[in-house]
């Protein structure tokens, strides 16, 4: 019998199902894999391996850190870090051969003082700003690198930005961001050109251009709120109850008591909390439920069953009233993810995003990886 509290299944035939799709939408351009937070909390190294055995063969990162355990993986992969050159860090991109991601003039500068230093021109991406106000060149600037002699002394492999809003085609941001793309690429012509995230490949005239940058849908989120999910599910978490306990009208539950029972109710105690990646705020209070406000739940035997209290840093309680006696049982199986509960609908409970369900997910499960078909 499993001894963890709580499994964390990972189909990583979803996730190569997921690439494919994405990649069939990005033809006739690349489809590249963003892989950064531990890939988007299921591991970077069997990530990398299915993906590459999927077909992809170019990867994003946040850091170099992540670079060097996906090249550990995939040795003749390209990699792109993407969160910028930190002062006095170019050397190590030399070893495995990685790739920075340039944001400003002053990480132009040192990359290609480093690149002259070390023998010649070697690749980077430029990142252009279009609208986010996070990192990148702005366009006068990068008009400066295109008249100055400093691109000359690098390989500038790739020209990319990032989209602010695209999972909704109504936000005119898009459009106002793939027309200060198109600007760009007219200063710097013939450099290969990536602004689609997996939103961004769902847009009206999916703005492709040469390679593709899925992130989230890759592992089951979904790119089009609103609408179907395209994507396959990639996680699964399933809690073990580990007590299960009857309350009269009036008992408070949790820290602070800040759930109280309506009626007598039957509650159920799993060993996941915040400090597994879930977060403090899907707790149940009486506020919430006075406003409708919906909160975290699981499902007890295909029952919605709410939180109830605080999630605290180990447990979370559950109110099991409605769901089968013999499922809402010590031993019994609470689903977090999965089924009418998809990433999407657990964060919004959280008053989050998939998002940050996803990356959050902790190491204190029991990870359980289901092979490619």
């Amino acid at each position: 019998m499993p001894v963890a509290p709580a499994t964390l299944t990972i189909d990583l035939g979803a996730l190569a199902a997921n690439w494919r799709l994405l990649h069939e939408r990005a033809a006739p351009a690349e489809c590249a894999a963003v892989v950064k937070a531990d890939a988007y909390g299921i591991g970077i190294e069997p990530a990398v391996r299915t993906l590459w055995a999927a077909g992809c063969r170019t990867f994003f990162v946040a850091h170099v850190s992540e670079a060097k355990r996906v090249k550990a993986e995939a040795p003749a992969a390209t990699v792109y870090v993407l969160n910028g050159l930190l002062p006095g860090s170019a050397a190590s991109y030399l070893a495995p051969e990685l790739h920075p991601v340039l944001g400003s003039l002053d990480e132009i500068a040192e990359w290609a003082a480093f690149c002259v230093a070390a023998g010649g021109p070697r690749p980077a991406a430029i990142h252009v700003d279009t609208g986010m106000n996070r990192l990148g060149l702005s366009a006068k600037e990068l008009g400066e690198l295109a008249a100055g002699p400093l691109i000359r002394d690098f390989e500038p492999a790739l020209l990319m930005s990032h989209l602010v809003a695209a999972e909704d085609p109504a936000d005119p941001i898009s459009a106002k961001q793939i027309a200060a793309f198109e600007a760009a690429r007219s200063i710097l012509p013939g450099v290969p050109a990536s602004l689609a995230n997996c939103s961004g490949l769902f847009l009206p005239g999916r703005p492709v251009h040469d390679l593709a940058r899925p992130g989230y849908a890759l592992y089951g989120g979904n790119p089009t709120p609103g609408r179907p999910n395209p994507m396959r599910p990639v996680v699964r978490l399933e809690a073990r109850i580990v007590q299960v306990r009857e309350i009269g009208p009036g008992e408070r539950v949790g820290y602070n008591g800040r759930w109280s029972a309506p009626s007598p109710r039957r509650l159920a105690t799993i060993s996941v909390g915040y400090a597994d990646g879930y977060p403090r705020s899907a707790g149940g209070t009486d506020e919430a439920a006075a406003a409708g406000i919906d909160r975290g739940a699981a499902l007890v035997g295909g029952t919605l069953c709410p939180f109830v209290g605080a999630v605290s840093m180990d447990l979370i309680v559950l109110d099991v009233t409605e769901a089968p006696a013999k499922a809402a049982r010590r031993g019994g199986t609470a689903v977090l993810i999965g089924d009418a509960l998809d990433l999407d609908e657990v964060g919004r409970r959280a008053g989050t995003i998939g998002y940050e369900i996803l990356t959050g997910l902790g190491r204190r499960y029991e990870r359980r990886y289901s092979p490619m078909a």
